[in-house]
């Protein structure tokens, strides 16, 4: 009975193993290569699949889903001559399971070598600058040439993507310099319109300010002297208004008198000789003796003509202590 039950045990264990062999899952976006005695059958595809045991074998597993893939930095020469290292990234997609394991021995060494070798030639036609500054051009490019060369290995290029691009130390110092010295000069020159613009703006300012003060001087000059004339109009329609005679104007002259010589600074008075005019009126009207234009004495009321001329004498000069 021994024998029997450890055939019987090997029985089960093979068929468990033929049953596990025979029954095939195979997850979403995937795909499986199915040989038979070395030979390539069929394309497993995503689910449950059915395979012969001991006889179909799975060769590869394949994932269909986009794959990202980064290469690690590469010297590249420019047209002048100058050695870059460019990081390169590259997003692909299996579309044809057979045909990526068939077709090429590794694809993803074969994807590595030739973005390599393109990228030398499209960056050997650019020098630095355009290298710096042309990414996209780049990229396309790129794409281009890797989607046409990897078709027939069941390989589609979605994306070819610059992660960096680091042109020598040296380089780099000279750059960092002359971005520096644009800056500078940027802010220089940012600096000097300012300084400029302000000027422009004080003297346009004080060029306004000046001429409003001058049309305010200017009218309140007219005013003042609008003021003054009609003041004298005002004195001048007064005094017609009241027809003042020569003996009122003759005792206002003399009444202006003290005024004129009460200055400080009056060290040297000079009496007008039309003081004598202004005394002759006033003496016809209070008849002051020996007054000039009166009669020779007290009480005598001659006219001036009957008497003989008085001789002419100097005014008077007083000096003011």
């Amino acid at each position: 009975m021994q024998p029997i039950i450890i055939v019987l045990i090997i029985l089960v264990v093979l068929v468990f193993i033929a049953l596990i062999k025979t029954v095939q899952v195979i997850p979403q976006a995937s795909a499986a290569i199915v040989e038979r005695f070395g030979r390539y059958t069929r394309t497993l595809s995503a689910g449950l699949n059915i395979v012969v045991p001991f006889i179909d074998t799975i060769r590869n597993r394949i994932d269909l889903r986009e794959q990202v893939v980064p290469f690690p930095p590469q010297p590249v020469i420019t047209q002048d001559n100058l050695v870059v290292n460019i990081d390169t990234v590259i997003y692909y997609q299996v579309t044809d399971a057979r045909a990526a394991t068939y077709e090429v021995a590794s694809y993803i060494q074969a994807i590595e070598q030739l973005t390599v070798t393109t990228l030398r030639n499209i960056i050997g036609g650019m020098d630095l600058e355009r290298t710096l500054t042309s990414r996209e051009e780049i990229n396309a490019a790129l794409r281009g040439v890797l989607d046409e060369a990897t078709g027939k290995w069941g390989i589609r290029v979605n994306r070819v993507e610059l992660k960096a691009i680091e042109p020598p130390t040296s380089i780099q110092d000279s750059m960092e310099k002359q971005m520096r010295a644009d800056r500078d000069k940027r802010a220089a020159i940012l600096t000097a319109e300012g300084i400029r613009q302000s000027q422009i703006l004080t003297a346009e300012g004080e060029k306004q300010s000046s001429i409003l003060r001058a049309e305010g001087e200017s009218k309140a000059a007219a005013l003042r002297a609008e003021g003054e004339a009609q003041a004298i109009r005002t004195v001048f329609e007064s005094i017609h208004a009241g027809d003042p005679d020569q003996k009122l104007l003759a005792y206002q002259y003399l009444q202006m008198l003290p005024k004129i010589a009460s200055g400080d600074a009056n060290k040297l008075w000079i009496i007008p000789s039309e003081l004598n005019d202004a005394l002759k009126g006033l003496g016809g009207i209070v008849n002051i003796p020996g007054a000039p234009g009166t009669g020779g004495g007290p009480g005598t009321g001659a006219p001036a003509a009957d008497r003989a001329p008085a001789p002419r004498r100097e005014s008077p000069r007083f000096d003011k202590e």
